[in-house]
């Protein structure tokens, strides 16, 4: 029997396509119940992926209806909006959002869930609001595990860092968390600790191996909402745009180099700015992992989403490669819309190996129960 999930602020879906992912004896492990999101174009994905039963709109408000009835589960997971945490909020400390993770936890309150967990930015691991949360949950009865993820660790072609807090009200769930990494840094040339590894990891998943078999997009329109092609266009830069790309030609260039080469192209505001930001209007390299995909990837002067050789931003096809989506996905939404889901993702492969790490936990628990049963029994049968 499939274990009961509930995704909160799901978004498109890429931690429930982890969830989905994961088999127990040739079977789904995992059955997504219930999910929640406010934006209305990541319910239609998520539901196009998962079925109808994504409710769209504000979780406080859903909590606050008698009408809303949230169905029993196992697990919930979810990624609260991170914004209120961001380094790149420079009001955070008034922000609400940061409030978020208080719904999220009434949530796994109604639906008596065993296991919880929450995906944020890493700096939700340093925050007062953290200290609140496992207050919180410990008056729930739950045992909390967190460490910070490298994506790329486990087989992402990505190097994004996120926050994950692991609950369980079964047993402490460190006999599972952090689950052990599968893919390392070839460039580290440091002995790895065979603790921290599965046996014969491999080396990150470059953006070579993510992205080199598609072809060269085509058009500047999104074309269907599945499939390779449906997310394989481009746009269509100005002609100070283009000079910019074709200044900066190797793998790995970037703002400063643009200024080193071609300075009567580069923008004053760069020229001023001598310090940080290496990675804006930056090309990825062909033998590492992407940097992190945030929701303006299409923009180069965002960061480093220029494409290793072409003379062009990354594509939606080649930022969900690096986030792990299969091709298979469904997007729903406008060109932005899209983006904003991708870019705002947990990575599905990465949540694959989460998922991974609940469901053993849970079995784990369940022999346990087993063995303490048989071992009563026998007692009980002796005396």
């Amino acid at each position: 029997m499939s274990l009961k999930l509930i995704d909160l602020f799901a978004g498109a879906g890429g931690f429930t396509q982890g969830f989905a992912q994961t088999q127990r004896n040739g079977s789904p492990a995992f059955e997504s119940v219930w999910a929640n999101d406010f934006n209305a174009d990541a319910v239609k994905t998520y539901n196009a992926n998962f079925g109808e039963h994504c409710t769209h709109g504000d979780i406080v408000t859903l909590l606050d209806d008698p009408m809303v009835h949230i169905p029993r589960a196992d697990v919930v997971i979810g990624g609260p909006p991170c914004q209120g945490f961001s380094p790149l909020n420079k009001n955070r400390e008034l922000d609400p959002r940061k409030q978020m993770w208080i719904p999220f936890m009434e949530v796994v309150r109604r639906s008596r869930a065993s296991v919880f967990v929450m995906e944020n930015v890493p700096e939700l691991l340093t925050s007062a609001e953290f200290e609140l949360l496992q207050e919180n949950a410990a008056a729930m009865g739950f045992e909390i595990q967190f460490a910070k993820l490298i994506a790329a660790n486990y087989g992402v072609p990505q190097t994004r860092t996120r926050a994950f807090v692991f609950g369980s009200r079964l047993h402490n769930p460190k006999d599972v968390f952090p689950p052990k990494r599968t893919h390392y840094d070839p460039r580290n040339l440091k002995p790895r600790d065979p603790a921290l590894y599965v046996a014969n990891p491999q080396p990150w998943v470059t953006v070579r191996e993510a992205i080199q078999d598609l072809p060269d997009p085509v058009g500047t329109e999104l074309r269907g909402d599945v499939g390779t092609e449906a997310l394989h266009f481009g746009r269509n830069p100005t002609q100070l745009s283009m000079n910019r790309y074709q200044a900066i030609p190797e793998p790995g260039m970037n703002r400063y180099d643009l200024h080193r080469l071609a300075p009567q192209l580069t923008p004053t505001c760069w020229i001023n700015k001598t310090t940080g930001g290496t990675d804006l209007f930056g090309r990825l390299w062909w033998d590492r992992p992407s940097v992190t995909i945030r929701t303006e990837f299409y923009k180069p002067e965002k960061g480093r989403y220029l494409h290793p050789e072409q003379h062009r931003p990354i594509t939606h096809r080649e930022a969900a490669r690096f986030q792990s989506f299969p091709d298979t996905f469904i997007f729903k939404g406008s060109k932005v819309e899209v983006a904003r889901q991708i870019g705002n993702a947990v990575a599905p492969v990465l949540a694959e190996k989460i998922a991974l790490a609940v469901l053993t936990h849970i079995r784990n628990d369940q022999q346990q129960r087993r063995t303490a049963r048989a071992q009563a029994r026998q007692e009980l049968a002796q005396a």
